[in-house]
């Protein structure tokens, strides 16, 4: 199977970490395609910045030629999700929503170790729309940017392990989830230094995306995520340079 794995930003350094988390936890036999957007802002930490991904993020799935199984999108609850699960009808896991799934698996709650303060009100809204929020105990931020993390993943795991700490000891959370896609890949040095389980988002949508294509399941079309109707869309997918309602068609 094929797994197409979607930086929501235009960093090139997140996608390879991405990409190289996807690759260690996928299973013999499936493959991994990451990609990014060709536009937009190279780390997001607003909800512009999370907006004009989701349009960028739609106009990149749908330029990739070559068939997929699934598509994992690795923006810790990013906006766009129900717009690509309407343009393609394999299953599309957003990172957020199966690191939560995964942690309640193994634990009575969770609590998710995110970048800046103003994420954390867009990952509640996210958990609690999904119907995740209940076992959440906590959303916490360690205060660097999405490009800090980038940057210094060393300086990274020291300021996720502080606020993890605090969500294990005062939160009483059993499993800390990794709250954004460029925190992907350390979780076992984290897991190691707390002594609980830490959920790495990217790596969790990829076997759960395993799991669903192994189960022949597939993004039902009969209402919610059917194909938009054909309508004028000038100039979009700026990728293909295309207007009206080509490439709306689901995949």
């Amino acid at each position: 199977m094929k797994i197409l794995v979607v930086n929501p930003n235009t960093s090139a350094s997140t996608t390879r970490a991405i990409e190289e988390t996807a690759l260690r936890a996928a299973s013999p036999g499936t493959e991994i395609l990451a990609v990014q957007p060709a536009y937009g802002a190279d780390a997001i930490d607003s909800a512009m910045e999370s907006y004009l991904s989701a349009v960028a993020v739609m106009d990149r799935v749908l330029s990739v030629a070559e068939p997929y199984d699934a598509v994992v999108m690795a923006g810790f609850g990013e906006h766009g999700r129900e717009g690509v699960q309407e343009i393609v009808d394999v299953p599309v896991l957003d990172i957020a929503e199966s690191s939560a799934h995964v942690a309640q698996m193994i634990g009575r709650s969770y609590s998710v170790v995110t970048t800046l303060q103003r994420s954390v009100g867009a990952i509640e809204d996210r958990l609690r729309l999904a119907g995740l929020a209940d076992r959440c105990a906590s959303v916490r931020a360690c205060g660097l940017s999405t490009s800090d993390v980038d940057r210094d993943p060393a300086a990274a795991m020291e300021a996720i392990v502080a606020e993890a700490s605090i969500a294990v000891r005062s939160d009483h959370a059993e499993v800390v989830c990794l709250g954004c896609g460029g925190m992907a890949g350390l979780d076992e040095a984290i897991s190691a230094r707390l002594g609980v389980p830490v959920v790495d988002g990217v790596a969790a949508g990829v076997r759960l995306a395993e799991a669903v294509v192994g189960l022949g399941l597939r993004t039902s079309k009969v209402c919610t995520y059917a194909p938009p109707e054909p309508k004028e869309i000038t100039g979009w997918p700026i990728s293909r340079n295309l207007g009206g309602d080509a490439g709306m068609e689901a995949r």
